[in-house]
């Protein structure tokens, strides 16, 4: 999959494509529904696949202050993208002269002068160009002019999980941050993944018997609500059974709010300054200040076999 940052990186002789716009944080179901159209079409059509998105997010630039929590770095998208099957990742840089452009600009430039766009696969709710004024209403009547087709796809809608609301990432940030990760990974359709660099933290994992890999997390991550999870630890290429920790360890008046994954019945790895990912499965329980050490040792080993069970249950 070629990756692009910029219109200037889309190669001269870029010929006909189909074409997908949007944040696509997540890269949700909802989202996996429309790229998988979008790239299901370019292959009957014989032409590559482009899924254009923004960084930084547009609400940073709009609403400096504003930026959402992100619910995968760029990279991680690109790769699930890539698993999708899409061709081409076009990446603009979102600035303040960026978002003065008309919708007519927009389409102009990005779809016809550089992507020369033969279809273009939007969700009903997509908005583009200056103040979000150009919604696929507009997108299909300057197709007439410019020729390209726009295809619609209808809005997945959650089951239980999600209260019926349609698939959208500000929905799935909201589910974690209450604690619901069953729910966030219904609608993303796999464990939702942290990721940063292993820092040295107290180390009193390690004084404890259980030592855990303390990661410096990128900037904006959405992070899970305080408490223990089930997952996994991946580093070096291997995926491991883990308890995670998400808080301020209360038990020590810790103030510091931390990611910490303990690789379950793992001897002797040595993480430290690795870039690793942390995928959460299941919630196990809030975080809690225990009276005593003892107390605390006693809720870690039930923690720890708790995540054993749920992990093997689900591999």
């Amino acid at each position: 999959m070629q990756r692009w940052r910029g219109l200037e990186d889309i190669p001269q002789d870029w010929g006909r494509s189909v074409v997908t716009i949007g944040s696509y944080d997540g890269v949700h179901g909802g989202h996996q529904v429309i790229i998988g159209k979008a790239v299901e079409r370019a292959r009957e059509l014989s032409l590559p696949s482009v899924v254009v998105t923004f960084d930084p997010h547009p609400s940073e630039v709009v609403r400096p202050g504003s930026h959402p929590p992100l619910l995968s770095a760029h990279h991680r998208r690109a790769e699930l993208m890539a698993e999708l099957g899409v061709d081409a990742v076009l990446i603009l840089p979102f600035t303040a002269e960026f978002s003065q452009l008309s919708p007519a600009d927009f389409i102009v430039k990005v779809l016809v002068d550089k992507l020369h766009a033969l279809l273009v696969v939007e969700g009903p709710n997509f908005r583009f160009g200056h103040k979000a004024a150009g919604n696929v209403a507009y997108l299909a009547e300057l197709g007439a002019t410019y020729d390209y087709e726009v295809e619609v796809i209808d809005l997945f809608v959650t089951g239980a999980a999600g209260g019926g609301e349609p698939f959208s990432s500000t929905l799935t940030r909201r589910l974690l941050a209450s604690g619901d990760i069953a729910g966030a990974n219904e609608i993303l359709g796999r464990p939702h993944r942290v990721e940063g660099v292993v820092v040295r933290g107290a180390q009193r994992g390690r004084e404890l018997g259980y030592p855990t890999a303390n990661l410096q997390t990128l900037p904006h991550t959405a992070i899970p609500s305080d408490g223990v999870y089930a997952g996994w630890l991946t580093a070096n290429g291997e995926r491991m059974p883990a308890a995670i920790s998400v808080g301020t360890n209360p038990t020590f008046n810790g103030t510091e709010r931390t990611v910490e994954a303990y690789a379950i019945d793992r001897v002797g790895l040595d993480l430290y300054g690795l870039h690793v990912a942390v995928d959460f499965l299941a919630y196990i329980r809030g975080m809690l200040k225990f009276s005593s050490i003892d107390e605390l040792l006693v809720a870690m080993a039930e923690d720890v076999k708790k995540c054993r069970e749920l992990i093997a249950a689900a591999s």
